[in-house]
C-alpha cells in the first residue's frame, strides 16, 4: 500500500529527470521507465490519472501531439539559459575551489533533465582557471551572515601572502574587531564591508578565526543610505583611499570603458569633435592611477589640479624606480 502511495512521486521524479520539450515520453515509455528505473509497475490508465493529479498539484506538464506524442516538464525553477549563466558564475569565481565548483555544478545539473544536463557539462572548463585552494571562505561567509543577522560585531585575524606563498597573519596575529554590514563580490573576490572607526573592507578569504562578539554593531548611521554598488564603482580593486570628485577628459571611442567602470548613470558631455568630459567620484589610490595609466593617455584628469599633480608624481615615481 505504501508503495502505491509513492508511485506518483516516482513518476514526478522520472518526468523531471528524463523529459523536457525536446524529449517527451508517452504513457508506454513512462510505464517502461517506471519499471526499469524504480521497479514499479504502472498501467497506462493510471499514468493518465496521475498526470492530471500532478497538474492539479501545480506541476507544469506539457503534452506533445502527433507522431512524437508524449508528456514533459514544461516549466522548471530554472531555464537552461539561467543554468548556463549560473554555471559560468561558478566557473569564473576564484574564491570557489575546484572541488566545490564541481559539487555546485552537479547540483545545478539536477535542476534540469539528464539531456539538458549533458549540454551544461559540455560548457564546463574549470580546470585551467585560477581557483582558491581551501574551503574556509564558506565558513567565513556563513559566520559573517550570522553576525549581520544577529547585529553583532566580529573579531578575526587578517592575513597576507608572502613570496614563499604562505598566508601569514598581519600585526603578529592581533585581532581585528569590526562591525559587519555587507558582503560584496568584486573583482572575483568576496569582501566584507564593515565599520571600524570608518567604513572599511576586507578580503573574506584572508580572514581567519572569525568569532561573533556580544557587542552590538557600530556605524549604523554610516550605512543608512549606503550604496554598495556605488562603493564598489569608486573603489578600484577594493583598495581604499580618499573620495574625490574628478572631471575626466577622454576620447569618444573610450566611452564604453567609462560606462563599464562607472555605470550608465554618468553624464558624458561632448568636448570638441572627438572627446568628452565626465564627472565621477573615485577613491584616490595607486590602483585608480594604475587603471588610468593603462588607458595610455587616452583618458586624463582634467580637474582638480591637486589630483593632476598627484597623478604626475605617481607616474614620475614609477619611471624613476622602473628605469635604471
Amino acid at each position: 500500500m505504501a508503495e502505491e502511495k509513492l508511485k506518483i512521486l516516482y513518476l514526478m521524479k522520472l518526468l523531471q529527470e528524463e523529459t523536457d520539450p525536446a524529449h517527451p515520453l508517452n504513457a508506454g515509455q513512462l510505464c517502461e521507465g517506471m519499471m526499469s528505473r524504480f521497479g514499479l509497475s504502472y498501467e497506462r490508465k493510471t499514468i493518465y490519472k496521475d498526470m492530471e493529479r500532478l497538474k492539479s498539484y501545480g506541476v507544469k506538464i506539457g503534452q506533445k501531439k502527433g507522431s512524437s506524442f508524449g508528456y514533459f516538464i514544461e516549466e522548471r525553477e530554472f531555464s537552461l539559459p539561467e543554468l548556463k549563466l549560473l554555471v559560468d558564475a561558478v566557473q569564473s569565481s576564484k574564491f570557489i575551489t575546484k572541488e566545490k565548483s564541481e559539487e555546485l555544478i552537479r547540483k545545478l545539473e539536477n535542476q534540469t533533465s539528464h539531456e539538458n544536463a549533458k549540454r551544461l557539462q559540455r560548457q564546463v572548463f574549470i580546470y585551467n582557471r585560477i581557483k582558491a585552494g581551501n574551503d574556509s571562505i564558506y565558513v567565513n561567509v556563513d559566520a559573517i551572515h550570522e553576525a549581520i543577522q544577529k547585529n553583532c560585531q566580529i573579531s578575526f585575524k587578517y592575513c597576507e601572502w608572502t613570496v614563499e606563498k604562505e598566508l601569514i597573519q598581519r600585526k603578529n596575529g592581533a585581532e581585528y574587531v569590526v562591525s559587519p554590514w555587507a558582503l560584496s563580490w568584486n573583482d572575483e573576490n568576496y569582501y566584507l564591508v564593515g565599520f571600524e572607526n570608518r567604513i572599511k573592507h576586507y578580503r573574506v578569504d584572508k580572514m581567519q578565526d572569525i568569532k561573533l562578539l556580544a557587542d552590538p554593531r557600530l556605524g549604523k548611521e554610516q550605512f543608512v543610505d549606503f550604496d554598495l554598488a556605488a562603493y564598489a564603482k569608486k573603489t578600484f580593486g577594493m583598495y581604499g583611499g580618499r573620495d574625490q570628485k574628478l572631471v575626466l577628459e577622454g576620447e569618444k571611442k573610450l566611452a564604453g570603458v567609462i560606462i563599464d567602470r562607472f555605470g550608465t548613470d554618468v553624464i558624458m558631455i561632448p568636448h570638441g569633435k572627438d572627446r568628452f568630459h565626465v564627472m565621477v567620484t573615485v577613491s584616490i589610490s595607486p590602483q585608480f592611477f594604475g587603471w588610468l595609466a593603462g588607458l595610455g593617455g587616452k583618458v586624463r584628469i582634467s580637474s582638480p589640479e591637486d589630483v593632476c599633480e598627484e597623478y604626475k608624481a605617481y607616474l614620475k615615481k614609477i619611471i624613476d624606480t622602473a628605469v635604471s
